[in-house]
């Protein structure tokens, strides 16, 4: 049992460091910018006073407690696109994330990821990737981990006015 749990614990730690080390290059990148909050900050953010009478408000703050991470790459560079492209398959494959959802219109590609924490709707992560095609392309890539509701993340991403958030809306549509 003892074995069980430090090996549990040590592929826990591998994970975590994998995973820095993958975002760590995109964070890296002059032509990407890059948006992250962590767990101390959703902390702080639940504990400013507000409304909570607003049903929305009270959902959000609720939402927030769950949160561990959230970060956010966004380029228009067709170089840094591909490391981001390349992140997202690799990160996806390695730490067994499932497809949840694909779309393909209008040259806007969108990918949803996710990796369970129990029944379908709760997640431990969530990694949203967005291409746009055309002129002004742009790639994105959302990656959110805590243990909360997929159908609730949306309340974060529309607040902080985070690129995909309305992708995200759409995806996780009741």
């Amino acid at each position: 049992m003892k074995i069980q749990l430090v090996l549990l614990f040590f592929i826990g730690t591998i994970h975590s460091f994998f995973a820095q080390v993958s975002f760590d290059a995109l964070e890296n990148q002059e032509t990407i910018t890059v948006f992250s909050v962590n767990k101390k900050m959703f902390d702080l953010m639940s504990k400013v006073k507000m409304d909570t009478s607003n049903q929305e408000v009270a959902q959000y703050l609720k939402l927030i407690q769950k949160l561990d991470q959230l970060k956010v790459f966004n380029t228009t560079n067709t170089k840094a696109a591909a490391e981001i492209k390349n992140t997202f398959e690799h990160y996806s494959l390695a730490n067994g994330l499932e497809e949840l959802m694909r779309t393909k219109e209008e040259g806007k590609n969108l990918k949803l990821m996710t990796k369970s924490s129990g029944s379908e709707t709760q997640i431990k992560e969530l990694l949203l990737f967005i291409e746009t095609g055309g002129k002004n392309s742009e790639t994105v890539l959302m990656f959110i981990t805590g243990n909360f509701d997929l159908n609730e993340i949306y309340l974060l991403t529309d607040k902080l006015k985070i690129p995909g958030s309305s992708d995200l809306k759409k995806a996780t549509k009741k």
